[in-house]
């Protein structure tokens, strides 16, 4: 659908710089999405991964997001082969609803209630992202939580439009859960992609 060169804005990579690719293609359908745009992949021309891999190359950050849409829509084991042999970080933003493929960095994991994550892919997670709707969300972030390892980073991030109102609940529940940390759209705040 896009590519492009920006900061991270979420979770535990925010910050760094990164060229993100954003794959067209989604039947998870979250009524907050907030690139409704990308659901139709038929909207978006094809690209050759080559001309992708070029793309990303050019840029003095040397790690690639993959987002959607659902990137794992798409088997991006190719993708992810090319750009790891120019010496490029592969970092992933998936839902977790289709089969992994792919050669990862960092995988994070981002639940949605619309159309539940596979089993198979929480425990290859380095990041639980779960976005905090409403308060049942706490417990569905605690659901994924007991399937990731150990090791794995957990973030509570407000959805845009409700963040007045659950930004408050996800402090308290950190404070209380330490487990969890807060992950915010920074990106939103510096009004860069």
């Amino acid at each position: 659908m896009e590519e492009f060169y920006t900061i991270q804005g979420e979770g535990y990579n925010s910050g760094k710089a990164a060229y993100f690719i954003r794959l067209g293609g989604c039947d998870v359908g979250c009524h907050w999405c907030d690139v409704k745009e990308s659901w139709d992949a038929d909207m978006h021309p094809l690209t050759a991964t080559q001309t992708i891999v070029e793309h990303a190359d050019q840029f003095p950050g040397k790690a690639v997001v993959v987002t959607g849409g659902e990137p794992l829509l798409y088997n991006l084991d190719e993708l992810t082969k090319q750009l790891k042999a120019r010496g490029i970080a592969t970092f992933i933003e998936t839902s977790g609803a289709y089969p992994l493929s792919g050669f990862w960095d960092w995988i994070c994991l981002s639940p949605k209630k619309f159309k539940a994550p596979r089993k198979d892919i929480a425990p290859f997670a380095n990041e639980l992202k779960v976005i905090v709707f409403n308060k049942s969300d706490f417990a569905w972030a605690e659901e994924h939580a007991k399937l990731v390892s150990s090791d794995c980073k957990l973030y509570l991030q407000p959805e845009w439009s409700k963040a007045a109102e659950m930004t408050p609940l996800i402090i308290d529940y950190v404070m209380n859960n330490p487990k969890w940390e807060i992950s915010l759209q920074t990106h939103k705040f510096l009004n860069i992609p």
